[in-house]
């Protein structure tokens, strides 16, 4: 009986990687195979990971391992987050550095995943040597998204506006302002004025932009793309206030004397 439910299983799973899929959900598991019971679901699905030909990365849900990636264990993101979050019923974008490798930044290698989701807030996911990490925010911006193809099918991305965007905001989450400035310096070869329009605009938090702005202008000298931040936010209507570059430095005694009223309290180095 214990043979014919793993054959069972065995053959379920394959015809998942022969149809393009990478990972499954155990509700999906229940619908294909009702007869199982769950002590045997269960035991077949400890005997396919024992044998590392699939891991669990989160309750309920399973990455499967073709011979090719069995031996490190782990599949490459894009092959499974889509359909990973499509099973958790989460929208999503891949963001940060992740995204600005796709749109040709990609000198700085990430170190996890970096995903941006909507709230409740979802723990990272670390399951050997995968690290995949979670930014929560209110509502996410379906026009600021990019599909980009995979082997398996399609994932979000930022739009390049929204990863400099993003870049700025969450600089704390990649290592810190000089190497948000690093990225930034490839990433203007891709970004172009028409990204900096208003759903942008309204999108992003306004001290992001205008930090973004300034660093475009003064540090990357883009006149070009910091005139067209500048001009669709007063198009806008925003108003901007006195906000620090650095924002865990002192600001007493800094100037703040740029259109983007952005208080220059730290020095940029960028990395070589």
């Amino acid at each position: 009986m214990a043979f014919k439910v793993n054959q069972r299983l065995d053959s379920w799973v394959n015809e998942q990687l022969a149809q393009g899929r990478f990972g499954f959900a155990l509700d999906s598991l229940r619908e294909a195979l009702p007869a199982q019971t769950e002590i045997a679901r269960k035991f077949a699905l400890k005997r396919l990971s024992d044998k590392g030909e699939i891991l669990s990365i989160y309750k309920g849900y399973y990455i499967i391992l073709p011979p090719q990636y069995a031996e490190k264990g782990v599949l490459p993101p894009p092959l499974f987050l889509d359909a990973f979050m499509k099973a958790i019923r989460r929208p999503y974008y891949v963001s940060l550095l992740n995204a600005a490798a796709y749109h040709g930044a990609s000198h700085q290698q990430p170190q996890e995943y970096l995903i941006t989701t909507t709230f409740p807030v979802m723990r990272p996911i670390s399951k050997k040597g995968l690290k995949l990490n979670f930014i929560s925010i209110k509502t996410i911006p379906e026009e600021l998204l990019e599909k980009r193809k995979t082997e398996s099918g399609y994932i979000n991305i930022s739009s390049p506006g929204l990863t400099a965007a993003d870049l700025v905001q969450y600089e704390k989450r990649i290592g810190g302002l000089n190497r948000a400035v690093a990225v930034l310096e490839e990433l203007q070869e891709t970004l172009t004025p028409a990204d900096f329009n208003a759903l942008l605009v309204q999108h992003a938090h306004v001290t992001a932009l205008q930090r973004l702005g300034y660093l475009l202008e003064f540090i990357c000298h883009n006149q070009e793309l910091s005139d067209s931040l500048y001009k669709n936010m007063q198009s806008c209507n925003l108003e901007f206030f006195r906000i620090p570059l650095k924002t865990s430095a002192p600001v007493k005694g800094f100037s703040s004397e740029n259109r983007w009223k952005v208080i220059v309290n730290t020095t940029i180095e960028l990395e070589e």
